[in-house]
């Protein structure tokens, strides 16, 4: 079994990417008391992950949002502790922080995963939602028929274009 990690005060919480556009591995990445966590994951789960947190910060009672994060570029080293599997979102509203939690991809259910906990400010929340469409935006384009990603050695041909 992999380590678990649970951070509540938060200096740094991204999403990232490293290799070439049609092979980038994401990443999730969170630094607090003195250990900085990336966890892999799918490109889908960031876009899914920024979707609904705009929708649970709309949910939420209004909040004044302070400055955001400047900087959210992965920092180094970016080495993945654990794949995740499944991600949940929960509020705590006694300290007005949204806490995402990663649970660890296993193949086995006999295995209980690895979790990380994340308790994030609004203002990291924002901004990580602005830095994950950023991020899945940067890839390569959608066939506009099936929504496949294109292939740019194909010249960015879609079989079902057929």
């Amino acid at each position: 079994m992999n380590e678990s990690f649970s951070f509540d005060d938060l200096e740094f919480f991204t999403v990232g990417t490293l290799g070439p556009r049609g092979e980038r591995v994401f990443y999730l990445q969170g630094r607090g008391d003195g250990r900085l966590v990336s966890l892999r994951l799918e490109k889908q789960q960031v876009a899914s992950l920024a979707d609904y947190l705009t929708q649970v910060l709309d949910d939420l009672p209004e909040a004044s949002i302070g400055p955001l994060p400047s900087d959210l570029s992965l920092r180094e080293p970016v080495v993945a502790a654990w794949t995740v599997g499944a991600i949940g979102i929960a509020y705590s509203a006694d300290d007005d922080r949204l806490v995402i939690l990663a649970e660890e991809m296993t193949d086995d259910d006999n295995d209980d995963p690895a979790q990380a906990r994340f308790t994030l400010c609004r203002e990291q929340v924002v901004g990580l939602i602005d830095r994950a469409r950023d991020v899945v935006s940067a890839g390569r384009p959608p066939c506009p028929y099936c929504g496949s990603p294109l292939q740019p050695r194909n010249g960015d041909w879609c079989a079902c274009s057929n």
